[in-house]
């Protein structure tokens, strides 16, 4: 089951958000909390506090469905910034002219995850359990034929220099 909170219309510049928004991916929240009381960024606090609000809709979610949430099991699955609109300003230039620039803006998500103490994640949904596996032996069939020509070609090439000799 994943847990989602989002901040919108943040002023703060998508750049500068993700890089403190990659210090916590895929840690766990403790971790993450730690981290952002830590981080001398000033998006950091914004940060922090939109992690607890994805905590605290884990436990309103886990009341209101029945669903039992270990919150020492959940990690931040993915934290992403993304462009909000944009602010278009005008600055006084020299000798009466002006300079555009833009203000930007940035919409930050923060999805947690439950994960077991093995390391897997958890799936409560029925739906949301896969057992998928990629077919590994049609690309080893394909380095085969390929090793294979590679070998003529160079058996070739011998018989070129021994008969050139």
């Amino acid at each position: 089951m994943e847990y989602r909170a989002q901040a919108r219309y943040m002023r703060v510049t998508p750049q500068k958000a993700r890089l403190v928004l990659d210090l916590i991916k895929g840690r766990r929240v403790e971790e993450a909390r730690n981290t952002m009381a830590f981080t001398k960024k000033r998006v950091a606090a914004t940060v922090a506090k939109l992690l607890q609000s994805a905590v605290d809709n884990a436990n309103f979610l886990s009341a209101e469905k029945g669903i039992d949430v270990d919150i020492d099991n959940l990690y931040v699955k993915s934290a992403i910034a993304n462009d909000g609109p944009r602010m278009k300003r005008i600055r006084p230039a020299p000798q009466g002219r002006a300079f555009r620039y833009v203000r930007r803006i940035s919409h930050i998500e923060i999805v947690l995850a439950e994960r077991t103490r093995s390391g897997a994640p958890v799936a409560t949904v029925v739906g949301e359990e896969t057992t998928h596996q990629a077919p590994a032996k049609a690309k080893t069939k394909f380095k085969t034929k390929l090793k294979s020509k590679k070998a003529t070609a160079v058996k070739g090439n011998k018989k070129k220099t021994a008969s050139a000799k």
